[in-house]
């Protein structure tokens, strides 16, 4: 039985328990009393969602299964197939009903009556959207999607072994570290090899829907890394609003990106890198070069184009499997192999990050990864050994509005404070304070 199903009945049984409570301890007004009682109780909270108040039907809520289909969730809930081809029909154009998904949630908005008809089917293809096909008056369906709130957050961090474990230890996201190594950083430190000691700021922005619903890390605003005593400040700016260009710069506003991401998958290893004298056990130990490196991920997790550019292949060949090609300039190509399924086509240009297919096992492979080839020159090599150019740097015309813009958010940065640097102060004799002071006053 639905949740407001329940509520609704525990709202009943509350009524007669509060009646009856009052019949047998009121002495005056009793029958006042009463009425108060229950035009109190039987005033349900209205709880609205999907832009109706749930408290005019009775909801049922499920997930779609494996053979479901849209006719056979209505007609195990009275509505003839008559009317359910006239729904289809009438809601095509603002939604294929074709198109339900294994595992995606539903609700059925019905009638609270005994036949409990259904007079709405709202489905949720993602956390935020949902489309309603309404159908109790006229028939009419629409796309829409939840409230969601940002809310700004700070987080600093020490640490003892690897960033993922600090930010567990306080209960963060993990994205905070993957943003971090992969969005910010990834050509300024090596988290593989951060030190202990080493520590972090970062001011971020989480994602709730309908105010509850946590979906993670929106983005971050801005970012502090201490490494090996070094600083490296990072600044979030929108360097082309038109094109939704945005980028991390320093203090100083170098774009502290490459022309290059580091890999085309994100949360991956390098389970076989570029080894031209590389020998297989299979083939006899035979050399059999690596022009390549391969990147393990699971099936299925999307593969980015490294840079911006124009696929000149995209097609399943032999050994390779299903890949493609982009040319990026008269220098740099690059190639994705043993993918699942292709989304890239010949002659499409992509921006860096744009997803261009995803990780399969097609061709010589013995377990899921993208193998990631490189070209400089006609000629190819290992990306981790060049020295890749720099992402585009900022124009002169905007780099005074970025040094504008960053000067209270650094402000903010700086005023974030680390835990061992307060205990430390907080533990300072008090005539070492008084001279810290002193030192202030005679400085300003």
């Amino acid at each position: 039985m639905d949740r407001e199903r329940n509520r609704n009945v525990g709202n009943r049984y509350l009524i007669i328990a509060l009646i009856a409570i009052c019949l047998f301890s009121c002495k005056e007004n009793e029958k006042t009393a009463v009425e108060e009682i229950v035009a109190v109780v039987e005033k349900p909270e209205e709880i609205v969602e999907f832009g109706f108040n749930l408290n005019n039907y009775i909801v049922k809520r499920d997930t779609i299964k494996k053979g479901d289909s849209f006719g056979e969730i209505l007609e195990r809930n009275h509505i003839g197939y008559p009317q359910i081809f006239n729904i289809a029909e009438k809601a095509k154009d603002t939604f294929d009903i074709r198109r339900l998904q294994v595992g995606k949630p539903y609700t059925l908005l019905c009638s609270k009556d005994s036949l409990e008809r259904p007079k709405c089917f709202i489905y949720q293809p993602s956390l935020e959207e949902y489309v309603v096909i309404n159908f109790q008056d006229s028939i009419h369906a629409y796309k829409s999607r939840k409230p969601i709130k940002y809310i700004e957050k700070t987080a600093t961090g020490v640490i003892t072994n690897n960033i993922s474990e600090t930010l567990d230890e306080q209960g963060l996201s993990p994205r905070l570290a993957y943003k971090m190594a992969d969005d910010i950083y990834a050509w300024t430190i090596d988290f593989r090899r951060l030190q202990k000691g080493d520590r972090f700021k970062v001011i971020y922005t989480d994602k709730y829907i309908d105010d509850t619903i946590y979906t993670g890390v929106h983005n971050i605003k801005a970012a502090y890394f201490e490494h090996n005593k070094e600083p490296f400040y990072a600044f979030e700016f929108t360097t082309d609003s038109t094109k939704g260009i945005i980028d991390y710069f320093s203090e100083e506003a170098k774009n502290l990106r490459r022309a290059f991401l580091k890999a085309p998958v994100k949360f991956s290893r390098v389970s076989s890198r570029y080894n031209l004298k590389r020998r297989i056990a299979v083939y006899g130990f035979k050399v059999r070069p690596h022009k390549g490196t391969d990147f393990a991920a699971p099936i299925g997790t999307p593969i980015m184009a490294t840079a911006n550019g124009t696929v000149t292949e995209s097609r399943r060949r032999g050994g390779n499997g299903n890949y493609v090609k982009i040319r990026h300039n008269a220098t740099y190509e690059t190639q994705y192999l043993h993918m699942k399924k292709r989304k890239a086509k010949v002659g499409q240009f992509v921006k860096q990050g744009d997803v261009i297919g995803w990780v399969g096992m097609t061709g010589n492979t013995g377990g899921p990864h993208v193998c990631y080839r490189f070209w400089k020159n006609g000629k190819q090599v290992d990306p981790f050994k060049q020295k890749l150019p720099e992402a585009k740097p900022i124009s002169d015309s905007l780099k005074i509005k970025y040094l504008d813009f960053i000067q209270p958010i650094k402000k903010q940065l700086d005023n974030i404070h680390f835990l061992e640097d307060v205990f430390e102060e907080q533990n300072q004799p008090e005539q070492v304070i008084k001279q810290s002071d002193n030192l202030i006053s005679l400085n300003n």
